[in-house]
């Protein structure tokens, strides 16, 4: 069976990375979450105290950058920044806010393009992102955007936060996403939008388990016409 490139794009708490995983062990595909690129650069650029609106100091700070991801035995993925473990670091809110606004900077967006294109280049691999089916793969054959209410997308991460024991507030996260939502479908470079061909899943009211089916069968039909 001829294996592709599925792109998932939504916005933040929409239920992209978890749903990249199901499908992915359904399919035996590779999930990469690339919105860990722009975690990780935002992240790392706060730990330097390197203001944003310095796009030279970023630049570099890019090229000197080194992301991995190793496999753990209960099944979820470890994210290694310049070789350190970073994973708990990049799960926090606030390195989603610093995510969205680097995000936005065109030069971060290249420097990145290429590491996250090389990595689903050679297909059977299920990317999710912002941009995966607009920008970085508009051939992929397979498209999604996933979609959620902000209250439940905040109601998701609320729960998330309490299950990991640290502490959360409904109201802020609320007003997070959805302040991450204007700054996503608002940047000039490669924003935040369902690309033409892509199919529209509202999870809101949907289990994950319900959204991969659909997506599967949805897949199905593709290589029903591919072949």
């Amino acid at each position: 069976m001829k294996k592709f490139v599925i792109a998932i794009d939504g916005p933040a708490g929409s239920g992209k990375s978890r749903i990249g995983d199901m499908l992915a062990q359904r399919l035996g595909y590779v999930h990469i979450s690339t919105g860990i690129f722009y975690r990780a650069i935002g992240w790392k650029a706060d730990q330097h105290q390197i203001p944003l609106h310095d796009i030279p100091a970023l630049q570099a700070l890019i090229v000197h950058t080194a992301i991995t991801f190793q496999h753990r035995d209960n099944g979820n993925t470890a994210v290694f920044l310049d070789g350190k473990d970073v994973s708990d670091n990049l799960a926090t809110n606030e390195a989603g806010i610093l995510a969205s606004k680097v995000s936005a900077i065109p030069e971060v967006r290249q420097g990145l393009f290429a590491l996250q294109r090389r990595a689903g280049q050679d297909g059977g691999v299920i990317l999710d992102g912002r941009d995966i089916g607009t920008v970085v793969f508009p051939d992929a054959e397979a498209k999604f955007y996933l979609d959620a209410s902000p209250e439940e997308r905040a109601r998701r991460r609320f729960l998330q936060l309490q299950e990991q024991g640290l502490a959360a507030d409904f109201d802020r996260l609320l007003m997070d996403i959805k302040q991450r939502d204007y700054d996503d479908t608002h940047r000039q470079t490669a924003p935040l939008r369902q690309a033409e061909d892509a199919m529209y899943i509202d999870s809101t009211s949907l289990s994950p388990e319900d959204v991969v089916s659909v997506m599967e069968e949805h897949i199905r039909k593709i290589l029903q016409k591919i072949h």
